[in-house]
């Protein structure tokens, strides 16, 4: 048998002929050719090497949208046209596992920028003043200091403190409201004693 003339060597002669028209004359058609014979093959591919069928689909676009951009760094004297292309999906699989297993970090993420570091002065207003505040709460009557501490040093709802100290809803909005006009009160409008 002739292997000039084989299926598979006019498929690849096929194949190279597209890629050259896409890569000189960016040819539509042509592009349009690779496309409807690869696509549906490298999903298949990706999807046999472990990829979802939806990240598959992803990869499928982004390897031919490589193809339609870096069509004329194609060299038909180093791999066929197939081989050219399946490579780079296979690369894009990688890149994809190797994103996903470390992602990028984002520096300005406000987790990660650390607090700027408070200067002496602040530091010493604001000791002061966490020191005036528990004072003062010190001198609440008693009910209205626990109220005050499940609503603002325990972040509860008035409605579970109602529940869990059986009080009404009402009572519970009344004494906190109480209890803080009492430390506006006795601390100042700076917050200050």
């Amino acid at each position: 048998m002739d292997t000039a003339s084989s299926p598979a060597t006019t498929e690849a002669r096929q194949l190279a002929l597209w890629l050259g028209r896409v890569a000189e004359l960016r040819d539509r058609a042509a592009f349009a050719q690779l496309f409807g014979h690869f696509a549906p093959r490298l999903k298949g591919y990706l999807i046999r090497l472990g990829c979802e069928p939806g990240v598959a689909e992803e990869l499928v676009q982004d390897v031919m949208l490589t193809v339609w951009r870096r069509a004329d760094s194609f060299d038909a004297a180093q791999a066929g046209a197939a081989t050219w292309i399946y490579t780079i999906a296979r690369n894009r699989r990688i890149d994809r596992l190797r994103s996903e297993r470390y992602p990028t970090i984002d520096p300005t993420d406000p987790l990660l920028v650390p607090d700027e570091a408070e200067n002496a002065d602040q530091g010493i207003e604001t000791a002061e003043r966490e020191h005036s505040l528990r004072s003062a709460i010190k001198r609440l009557p008693k009910e209205q200091a626990e109220l005050l501490h499940m609503a603002f040093f325990e972040d509860r709802p008035h409605g579970a403190i109602a529940a869990a100290t059986k009080l009404p809803l009402g009572t519970v909005k009344s004494r906190i409201r109480l209890a803080l006009a009492r430390l506006r009160k006795e601390l100042g409008p700076d917050g200050s004693a």
